[in-house]
């Protein structure tokens, strides 16, 4: 028989992957920005090496491949990663329905990402989701000074909400976050709509494709 588990009592959400598919439109923005400092990465490149990073690890990471990169490229890269997301990015399928139903079940839901705050405002703003998850509900690394794979951005939703780990269900696309998650003690969806979701399924988590399937998976 399947294992089964208890519903739980909060449901943090990663952002870009998760509620947003904004990976593609930030990875583009990055490979465009380094191929001018002499790193030259296709989109499955880039995907693997960053997806699930702080930008300071982006940042580590392009130099440890060859990356010039001058001491300012942060504030670089956000302004050309914002430019490109504020021209649109669509909101992960299923996801107004699936909050649909956890706001009928009364199961509170909140935002964990290593994305700054703006990136959010921008994209989740364009869907309407700002306003729900904004401020109360909204955890950011760049803001809270922690970032996956560590525990503490997980294990800061969890105790602002007053709710044990334990009884916490972390819904991610990377392994960084799978990693944060199982390192905190919660429970991890790993969300893989193309396939592939080996390394996740490796790292701890429960891979599935489609947010259709969640609700089954949590017994709501």
């Amino acid at each position: 028989m399947p294992k089964t588990f208890p519903t739980p009592k909060l449901v943090i959400f990663d952002c870009d992957g998760v509620l947003v598919d904004s990976e593609p439109a930030s990875n583009q923005a990055l490979i465009e920005n380094l191929a001018r400092h002499g790193l030259e990465l296709t989109m499955e490149q880039s995907m693997a090496y960053f997806v699930g990073c702080t930008m300071a690890g982006v940042m580590e990471k392009a130099r440890s491949l060859g990356a010039a990169l001058p001491e300012d490229w942060t504030r670089e890269v956000y302004a050309e990663t914002y430019a490109r997301l504020k021209q649109g990015v669509p909101l992960t399928p299923g996801i107004p329905q699936l909050l649909a139903r956890l706001d009928a079940k009364g199961i509170p839901v909140c935002v964990a990402s290593n994305g700054s705050e703006e990136k959010m405002r921008i994209t989740l703003g364009q869907h309407g989701l700002w306003e729900r998850f904004h401020p109360q509900a909204m955890f950011s690394a760049q803001s809270l000074g922690v970032a996956k794979p560590e525990p503490g951005l997980f294990l800061a939703a969890a105790s602002h909400f007053a709710v044990q780990a334990r009884d916490c269900l972390v819904i991610e696309d990377s392994g960084s976050g799978v990693t944060a998650a199982v390192r905190a003690g919660m429970r991890c969806l790993g969300y893989a709509p193309k396939g592939g979701g080996q390394k996740l399924a490796a790292l701890g988590a429960e891979v599935f494709r489609d947010m259709a399937e969640v609700p089954a998976l949590l017994s709501v």
